[in-house]
């Protein structure tokens, strides 16, 4: 599942800008599609327009009901009538998505016999402090085993000692649900943490879910900005 909103509040429109001939969202379905690990691949909106551009190109996709705060929620929607174990979740502005990353979360379920886990997630480890201090990125800090500690968009862990060493993760906006932890997810109230954040998997870890994360070295661009576009644009092969 693709949630593929129009009105980004950073980047309005982004997802119908163009990345070297095709919209961003047609991109980042293409890619999903590519790596046929899905039994079914859907985009997930609430815009005609977005809508339009999918079905134009063969794709498929599922019209929203109404506005939602967050992918997840939109998502939600979208399966509760859908025949699924596991439900992914990829963003639209991730048009580098690929096999080996998305592979890796689905994976997580598999060695899961006592099905502790609710969702798995991607991390990528930064090092370029302009990063690590920017808001747009969201980061994240997790215990022995992997599991997610908190979200953050501030730096986490703060570095008050330079010297500690530590090491800092970007969290990557694809997830893999348990379809059941998805629709909870539907039916659990925003609490401030996440409101504050504007993260939606802050949810999750409110109301004791557990969230998996799982490194990977490949990063590519999640276009959140006019920036991010350009970036992508010299970075597209």
């Amino acid at each position: 599942m693709i949630p593929a909103r129009y009105a980004a509040s950073r980047f309005p429109g982004k997802l119908m800008q163009d990345l070297h001939g095709k919209t961003v969202i047609t991109r980042t379905y293409e890619a999903t599609v590519a790596t046929g690990l899905f039994e079914e691949v859907y985009v997930v909106t609430d815009s005609d327009v977005i809508r339009e551009e999918i079905a134009r190109n063969g794709g498929n996709v599922i019209m929203s009901k109404k506005e939602h705060q967050s992918g997840s929620d939109r998502i939600a929607e979208a399966v509760q009538n859908v025949e699924a174990d596991i439900v992914i979740n990829v963003q639209g502005d991730e048009p580098f998505t690929e096999k080996e990353s998305l592979q890796k979360v689905i994976n997580v379920f598999y060695d899961d016999p006592n099905k502790e886990i609710d969702l798995a997630s991607l991390m990528v480890q930064i090092k370029d402090w302009d990063e690590i201090n920017n808001p747009n990125t969201v980061k994240v800090i997790v215990d022995q085993r992997d599991f997610a500690l908190y979200f953050s968009r501030s730096p986490i862990p703060y570095p008050r000692d330079e010297n500690a060493g530590a090491t800092y993760f970007k969290h990557k906006g694809i997830y893999a649900f348990r379809k059941q932890a998805l629709l909870d997810f539907y039916e659990l109230p925003m609490k401030t943490l996440e409101a504050t954040e504007k993260i939606e998997c802050i949810r999750y870890l409110e109301f004791g879910k557990k969230i998996k994360m799982v490194e990977t070295t490949i990063e590519g661009v999640e276009i959140d900005t006019p920036e991010d576009l350009e970036r992508a644009k010299k970075e597209w092969k």
